[in-house]
Parts: structure tokens; C-alpha cells; sequence
């Protein structure tokens, strides 16, 4: 589709709603090559990514927003990151101790595959202080959970429609702006009932496969939204030798250099993209200086 890999944003003129629409394609099946999932593993990690791809456009510094969950379900953790220059990736770590049912991995929904555990959205800065917000897990609808975060801790309404299939993962978000500027209190909720009624008509098949402003017509055209420049979405991994290196000389040149003993080359691998480190003597040595391992 034409709007594979672009996030867009929009807005209402006659009222105080801003949009985004997000739609991955090449990216994330880029992250799910690295790893192979069951199909509702997939979409659930599918839905993440588009979270957190609309999410990211609020970053107003440089920096990363994530999605995390851990559970004790079949799905230990998931990870779905997005950086403020459009850069995405993901993980799921499933639990080998409570493997997936046939129905799990096909049909099974947030609570099947998380079971009891907990969410968050983590913003990281690269400068500044990190900030960890809990989303509640009551329901099996992701986006449902983002919802009644954005109402409690950011007091903003806010809808979200997140599907994803094997091939694409896509978005959908309206947000009533905090402080009203074009219309009334009383216009602008007249406004956000009739946008949100709207954008409930939309079904799995547009949002996986009209391109944006196809689909925004589609829902909108009696609103007019006004549609901005897209932006483009990619697969990138943060992982590097020396993001590995420093990782080593965290643990002490004692404990390095015991693993060096017992393993002859140690080799530490990313699960986001399956990159493998190696590190020799010699390279442990440069680590931590030359009195290493003579």
C-alpha cells in the first residue's frame, strides 16, 4: 500500500482534536524475522509497535518511548520500542515453562498470553531523567489499556484502533487537545463523540490495507481533516560492540576473565536482531588494560 511505513498526523480545524495514523509494513516484518512467533503472538506485538509508533510523536526531545509488559503467562515479556527519529524495534520473550496452547497461538488475546502481570510506557531521554508511567491491565484489548492510561495520568481523552496481522501493523489515534483554542467545551465534546463514532465504523481490512488518506476520507470526509507531511518508519537495533563492551566491563574484570577462562571467546548476542559480539583475549584485554590475561 502506498502509505506503507508512514506515520501521519491530522487535525480538525473546526474543533480540538488532533489525529495520528501509522501504518508498518517492511519494518515490522523486519522485526518479526528476527524471531518467529505463533500468529496471535504476532499481532499482539504487531499492536504494540503502532503504539508505540504514535506514541513517539509526542517525544519532544531526543530519546526513545517503549512499551513494556511483563506477565506470568506463556508471554514472559514484550518489548516495543520507537525512537524520535523513527526508528523501531521489538521483542517477545515467550515463558518455557508454560508454552502456548494450539488456541493460545492462533486466537489468544492480551490477558491468554500475558496472564497476571503488569505494563508500562518508559520515555528515555538521552539527556534527563528517565520516567516510567503503569498502564492497568484490565482488558484484553490493548488499546484499551493505552485509553484508560492517557485518561488517568494524562487527564487527555484518547482512543486508540491497533490491528495486525502477518504482514502489516497498523494505527489509529484521536486525542482531545488539552486547552481549547477552536471551538467551545461544549462544541469540542459535541466534536470528539461524533469523530469517535466515525472512527468505531472502521474495520480490520482499511486499516491493514487503504492507504492514509483513502482511509481518512473514508471516515472523515464531512470533518475535513487537514493531513501534514508524512513520516517514514524503519527497523534499527541500538546494539553495538561497544554498547557489548561496556555491558562486559560492568561485570568486573574478575568475572570476564573467568568466563574467558571457561569459554575461550565470549560472546554476548542481541535478541532484538540476533547481532552476535564476540570478544577474544586480545579484546579483553584492550577492555581492561594490559595486565589482563597474560
Amino acid at each position: 500500500m502506498p502509505s506503507d511505513d508512514l506515520l501521519h498526523r491530522f487535525i480538525f480545524d473546526h474543533c480540538d482534536v488532533r489525529g495520528e495514523l501509522v501504518t508498518l509494513s517492511e519494518s515490522y516484518r523486519e522485526v518479526l524475522s528476527h524471531n518467529p512467533y505463533p500468529p496471535a503472538v504476532q499481532r499482539l506485538l504487531g499492536e504494540c509497535l503502532a503504539a508505540a509508533s504514535l506514541l513517539s510523536s509526542t517525544l519532544k526531545y531526543q530519546g526513545l518511548i517503549s512499551i513494556q509488559a511483563r506477565g506470568d503467562g506463556p508471554i514472559m515479556a514484550l518489548v516495543a520500542e520507537a525512537t524520535h527519529d523513527n526508528t523501531l524495534r521489538g521483542i517477545v520473550r515467550l515463558n518455557p515453562d508454560q508454552p502456548l496452547s494450539a488456541e493460545q497461538g492462533q486466537t489468544g488475546t492480551l490477558g491468554d498470553l500475558l496472564g497476571k502481570g503488569i505494563m508500562a510506557i518508559t520515555i528515555e531521554p538521552e539527556k534527563g531523567e528517565r520516567y516510567q508511567g503503569i498502564v492497568p491491565m484490565g482488558s484484553d484489548q490493548l488499546s484499551e489499556c493505552l485509553q484508560h492510561y492517557f485518561q488517568q495520568s494524562e487527564q487527555l481523552d484518547t482512543r486508540l484502533w491497533l490491528r495486525a496481522d502477518k504482514q502489516a501493523a497498523t494505527g489509529l489515534l484521536l486525542q482531545a487537545l488539552p486547552t481549547p483554542k477552536n471551538a467551545s467545551r461544549e462544541a469540542n465534546q459535541e466534536s470528539w463523540h461524533t469523530l469517535c463514532t466515525l472512527a468505531d465504523t472502521v474495520t480490520t481490512e482499511e486499516l491493514l490495507t487503504l492507504d492514509h488518506p483513502q482511509l481518512l476520507f473514508r471516515l472523515f470526509h464531512e470533518e475535513s481533516p487537514r493531513l501534514f507531511s508524512p513520516h517514514d518508519f524503519r527497523f534499527a537495533c541500538s546494539c553495538s560492540h561497544e554498547r557489548s563492551a561496556n555491558a562486559l566491563s560492568s561485570l568486573g574484570r574478575e568475572e570476564v576473565e573467568q568466563l574467558l577462562v571457561e569459554q575461550g571467546t565470549i560472546t554476548i548476542d542481541c535478541q532484538f536482531c540476533n547481532q552476535r559480539y564476540r570478544f577474544d583475549a586480545g579484546a579483553v584485554r584492550e577492555l581492561f588494560g594490559d595486565s589482563t590475561l597474560h
